[in-house]
Protein backbone atom coordinates (compact mmCIF):
# COMPACT_ATOMS: atom_id res chain seq x y z
CA UNK A 1 0.00 0.00 0.00
CA UNK A 2 1.19 3.42 -0.97
CA UNK A 3 2.87 5.86 1.80
CA UNK A 4 -0.07 8.22 1.80
CA UNK A 5 -3.29 6.13 1.37
CA UNK A 6 -1.91 3.93 4.36
CA UNK A 7 -1.49 7.26 6.62
CA UNK A 8 -5.28 8.47 5.98
CA UNK A 9 -5.90 4.72 6.10
CA UNK A 10 -4.61 4.25 9.63
CA UNK A 11 -5.98 7.91 10.34
CA UNK A 12 -2.54 8.91 11.01
CA UNK A 13 -3.12 11.88 9.20
CA UNK A 14 -6.78 12.95 8.24
CA UNK A 15 -6.61 13.17 4.20
CA UNK A 16 -4.86 11.61 1.78
CA UNK A 17 -3.92 15.07 0.24
CA UNK A 18 -2.29 16.29 3.98
CA UNK A 19 -0.42 13.20 3.72
CA UNK A 20 1.10 13.89 0.37
CA UNK A 21 2.05 17.22 1.15
CA UNK A 22 3.99 16.40 4.53
CA UNK A 23 5.57 13.68 2.51
CA UNK A 24 6.55 16.37 -0.38
CA UNK A 25 7.77 18.69 2.62
CA UNK A 26 10.24 16.12 3.90
CA UNK A 27 8.82 15.35 7.12
CA UNK A 28 8.23 11.62 7.20
CA UNK A 29 10.79 8.79 7.35
CA UNK A 30 10.35 5.31 6.48
CA UNK A 31 12.89 3.07 8.04
CA UNK A 32 15.44 6.27 8.33
CA UNK A 33 15.55 7.21 5.02
CA UNK A 34 13.11 10.24 3.50
CA UNK A 35 9.92 8.74 1.97
CA UNK A 36 7.79 9.81 -1.33
CA UNK A 37 4.06 9.46 -1.31
CA UNK A 38 4.06 6.84 -3.58
CA UNK A 39 6.49 4.80 -1.45
CA UNK A 40 5.02 1.34 -0.83
CA UNK A 41 4.86 -0.36 2.63
CA UNK A 42 5.27 -3.61 3.58
CA UNK A 43 4.68 -5.12 7.31
CA UNK A 44 7.35 -3.96 9.65
CA UNK A 45 8.38 -0.69 8.60
CA UNK A 46 8.69 1.76 10.74
CA UNK A 47 7.57 5.17 10.00
CA UNK A 48 8.17 8.64 11.50
CA UNK A 49 6.15 11.53 11.29
CA UNK A 50 7.06 15.27 12.68
CA UNK A 51 4.40 17.02 13.61
CA UNK A 52 4.88 20.49 14.52
CA UNK A 53 6.51 20.02 17.72
CA UNK A 54 6.56 16.29 18.18
CA UNK A 55 7.83 13.23 16.14
CA UNK A 56 5.60 10.29 16.23
CA UNK A 57 7.38 6.88 15.24
CA UNK A 58 5.02 3.22 14.57
CA UNK A 59 5.48 0.32 13.39
CA UNK A 60 3.15 -1.29 9.99
CA UNK A 61 1.84 -4.45 11.34
CA UNK A 62 -0.99 -4.51 9.18
CA UNK A 63 -2.08 -3.51 5.34
CA UNK A 64 -5.68 -4.14 5.33
CA UNK A 65 -7.77 -1.15 4.37
CA UNK A 66 -10.81 -0.82 6.78
CA UNK A 67 -13.58 1.57 7.05
CA UNK A 68 -14.12 1.29 11.16
CA UNK A 69 -12.42 3.83 12.96
CA UNK A 70 -12.29 1.16 15.89
CA UNK A 71 -10.41 -1.13 13.45
CA UNK A 72 -7.52 2.00 12.56
CA UNK A 73 -5.66 1.50 15.39
CA UNK A 74 -4.83 -2.27 14.46
CA UNK A 75 -2.96 -1.30 11.65
CA UNK A 76 -0.14 0.46 13.57
CA UNK A 77 1.86 -0.04 17.03
CA UNK A 78 3.14 2.96 18.34
CA UNK A 79 7.13 2.75 18.85
CA UNK A 80 8.41 6.41 20.15
CA UNK A 81 6.62 9.77 20.39
CA UNK A 82 8.91 12.46 21.21
CA UNK A 83 8.22 16.22 21.98
CA UNK A 84 10.95 18.44 20.89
Amino acid sequence: MRLDKYLKVSRLIKRRTLAKEVAENKRILVNGILAKPSKELKIGDEITIEFGNKDVTVRVISLEATTKKSEATNLYELVREEIK
